[in-house]
C-alpha cells in the first residue's frame, strides 16, 4: 500500500504541477487581456469624448451664428424705426401745413386784419392740438418751487412778496414732456 500511495501521491504532486504551470499560464494570458482591454476601453472613451466634443463645439458655432443674425436684425429693425419714428407726428402735422399754406395765400387776397388774424389763430389751435394729441403737454411752472429737474433758471430777482420767494415768477420758454417723459426743460426767473 505504500508503493500505491507513493505513486499516487507521485501522481497527485505532478497533477498539482501540470494545474499550477496551467494556472499560472492563465494568470498570464488573464494579465494581458486586461491591459488591452483596458487600452482598447481608454480608446474607446476617448473618441467618445472626441465626438461628444465635436457635438458641442457644433452647437456652439451654430448658436453663436444664430446669435449674430439676431443682433444684425435687431440692428437693422432699430434703423427702420428711427428713420421712421416721426412719420407719424409728421403726416399728423402736414395738415396744419395744408391749413399754413392756404392762411398764406388769404393774407395776399385780403386786407381785413380780423379775418387775418382769425384765421392764424384757427392754424395755431390746430396745431398746437395736432401736437397734444401725440402725446406732447406744457409744463406748468409759473408760481410753482423752482425745481431743477424741471427748470433752468435764466435769472433771479427779487421776489414781489416773501411767499414767492424761491418760486418761478416768470417764464421765458415753457418746458415740454412727451408722453410724461420731460424733453424741454422751462428757462425760468426766479424769485429770491
Amino acid at each position: 500500500m505504500s508503493k500505491h500511495t507513493h505513486k499516487d501521491e507521485e501522481e497527485l504532486k505532478n497533477k498539482a504541477e501540470e494545474n499550477a504551470q496551467e494556472d499560472l499560464q492563465n494568470e498570464g494570458n488573464e494579465a494581458f487581456a486586461p491591459e488591452e482591454s483596458l487600452e482598447q476601453d481608454r480608446e474607446e472613451e476617448g473618441n467618445k469624448l472626441e465626438a461628444a466634443l465635436a457635438e458641442q463645439k457644433d452647437k456652439y458655432i451654430r448658436l453663436m451664428a444664430e446669435f449674430e443674425n439676431y443682433k444684425r436684425r435687431k440692428a437693422s429693425e432699430i434703423q427702420d424705426i428711427n428713420k421712421t419714428a416721426g412719420r407719424e407726428v409728421i403726416v399728423a402735422l402736414l395738415d396744419v401745413l395744408d391749413d399754413v399754406d392756404r392762411a398764406e395765400i388769404q393774407v395776399g387776397k385780403t386786407d381785413n386784419i380780423d379775418q387775418i388774424k382769425e384765421g392764424i389763430e384757427l392754424v395755431f389751435n390746430k396745431f398746437r392740438k395736432t401736437l397734444f394729441s401725440k402725446g406732447l403737454k406744457e409744463m406748468e411752472s409759473i408760481h410753482t418751487e423752482f425745481d431743477p429737474e424741471k427748470h433752468e433758471a435764466i435769472t433771479q430777482i427779487p421776489s414781489p412778496s416773501e411767499d414767492l420767494q424761491g418760486k418761478v415768477l416768470d417764464q421765458v420758454k415753457k418746458g415740454y414732456y412727451l408722453n410724461d417723459k420731460l424733453i424741454r426743460h422751462a428757462q425760468v426767473v426766479v424769485g429770491q
